[in-house]
């Protein structure tokens, strides 16, 4: 890394704000990307991540099959598992 050479203070304050920006600017993405991952492992996120790759896997066809049959499953099986 090659040493900078500064004339002035401004020049100094100058450059420690942007890098102070460029600090502040990384942390805010590192703070979004992990919201994104977060995000991405809620339940609801799960399953529609799921039936997404399920649809690449199979054919239209089947994918159509699965994104009506899946929900259904899921309910069946929330009321045996409250006994309703």
């Amino acid at each position: 890394m090659d040493t900078k050479k500064y004339s002035s203070f401004a020049e100094i304050e100058s450059e420690l704000k942007i890098l102070k920006l460029e600090k502040e600017l990384s942390f805010q993405k590192v703070i979004w990307n992990f919201q994104k991952i977060k995000e991405s492992f809620e339940p609801k996120n799960l399953i529609g991540n799921l039936l997404e790759a399920s649809k690449s896997l199979l054919s239209n066809s089947y994918s159509m099959l699965l994104s009506a049959a899946i929900p259904l499953a899921i309910k069946w099986l929330s009321k045996i598992k409250r006994g309703d």
